[in-house]
C-alpha cells in the first residue's frame, strides 16, 4: 500500500525560498501584466489578432495571480471551504485558459504564415474575439465539470483529501497534452516555413532570424513552465502513486508553472511590433514611433 501524507516534509529553509519566490512571482507578473494589459487597452489605436489574444492572455495571467495567495493559503487546510474551492477553481480557470491562449496565438501564427491567401479572407479581430470566448466558455464548462466529479469523489480542493482525486488529473492532463502537440506542431511549421523563404536582402534575413528564434523562445517557455508538473501528474495517475515524494514534485513543479505568467508578459515585448511601439509611447509620449524596415516583422502578429 502506498504510503501518504496530510502535510509535506519540507524544511523551513525551503519553506521560505518557496515563500520568496512566489512574492517575486506575484509581484512582477502583477506589474508586467498590468502594464501590457494597459498598454493593450488604452495605447493602442488599431485592434489586431495578436493584441485580442494578448489581451485575454495578460487578464489570464492577472487572474491567476490575484488568485495565487488565496490558493497557496487554501493549501494549508484539508476542508473543502467555499474559499478553497473558489480560489482554487480560479486558479484552474486561468492556468488551463493561459494555455489555451497560447495554444490559439500558435495557431493563428502558423495559418498566418503558412495559408497567407487563406489567412487575409478568414482572420480578423473580430473571429479572434471569437475563438476567445468560445475558449472561455469550454475550459469554464470543463471545470464545472471537474467541480462536480470532485466532490463525488470526496473533495474539489488539493488538500480535501490526501488522494489527488482522478478528475482533477484527468482535467490537467487533456487540459495540457492537445495544446501541447498543436503548439510543437505549429512553431515547427512556422519556423521551417520561415527558413524556406527566399532571401532578397540582409535586412530581411536578421527580420526572418529573429522571427524563428521569437517562435522557439515561446514554444521552450512553455514546455519549460506547464511540461514537469503534467509529467508528475502523468507518473502518479499511471501508477497510483500518492506518497510525499509525489507530493513535493507536484508542488515544486506547479510553483514552476506559476512563472509562466512572467515569462508571458516578457513576450509580449517580443511577439508583436506593435506592442513595442505603443509600449514606447506610453512610457515617453514624446518619442517618436520608427517604422518598420520590413513588413515581415508583422507576419506573426
Amino acid at each position: 500500500m502506498n504510503k501518504t501524507c496530510d502535510s509535506l516534509p519540507w524544511s523551513s529553509t525551503v519553506s521560505y525560498v518557496f515563500l520568496a519566490y512566489s512574492a517575486l512571482v506575484l509581484a512582477l507578473g502583477l506589474l508586467l501584466n498590468g502594464l501590457a494589459l494597459w498598454v493593450f487597452c488604452r495605447h493602442m489605436h488599431r485592434w489586431t489578432e495578436t493584441r485580442v489574444y494578448m489581451s485575454n492572455l495578460a487578464a489570464a495571467d492577472l487572474c491567476l495571480l490575484c488568485s495565487l495567495p488565496f490558493m497557496l493559503y487554501s493549501l494549508q487546510y484539508t476542508s473543502d471551504t467555499p474559499l478553497c474551492q473558489l480560489s482554487q477553481g480560479a486558479y484552474l480557470l486561468n492556468r488551463y485558459m493561459s494555455i489555451s491562449l497560447v495554444t490559439a496565438i500558435a495557431v493563428d501564427r502558423y495559418v498566418a504564415v503558412r495559408h497567407p491567401l487563406w489567412a487575409r479572407r478568414f482572420r480578423s479581430p473580430r473571429q479572434a474575439a471569437a475563438v476567445c470566448v468560445a475558449l472561455w466558455v469550454v475550459v469554464a464548462s470543463s471545470l464545472v465539470v471537474r467541480w462536480h466529479l470532485g466532490l463525488q469523489e470526496g473533495g474539489f480542493c488539493f488538500r480535501s483529501h490526501s488522494r489527488h482525486n482522478f478528475s482533477t488529473t484527468v482535467f490537467s492532463l487533456l487540459g495540457f497534452y492537445l495544446p501541447l502537440a498543436i503548439v510543437v506542431f505549429c512553431s515547427l511549421q512556422v519556423v521551417t516555413t520561415l527558413a524556406r523563404r527566399p532571401v532578397t536582402d540582409m535586412g530581411q534575413a536578421v527580420v526572418t532570424s529573429k522571427a524563428a528564434r521569437m517562435v522557439w523562445a515561446n514554444l521552450v517557455v512553455f514546455v519549460v513552465c506547464f511540461l514537469p508538473l503534467h509529467v508528475v501528474l502523468t507518473v502518479q495517475i499511471s501508477l497510483s502513486l500518492h506518497s510525499c515524494t509525489v507530493r513535493q514534485a507536484l508542488s515544486i513543479t506547479s510553483r514552476l508553472s506559476d512563472a509562466n505568467c512572467c515569462l508571458d508578459a516578457i513576450c509580449y515585448y517580443y511577439m508583436a511590433k506593435e506592442f513595442q511601439d505603443a509600449s514606447t509611447l506610453a512610457i515617453s509620449p514624446s518619442s517618436r514611433l520608427h517604422k518598420s524596415h520590413d513588413s515581415q516583422s508583422l507576419t506573426l502578429s
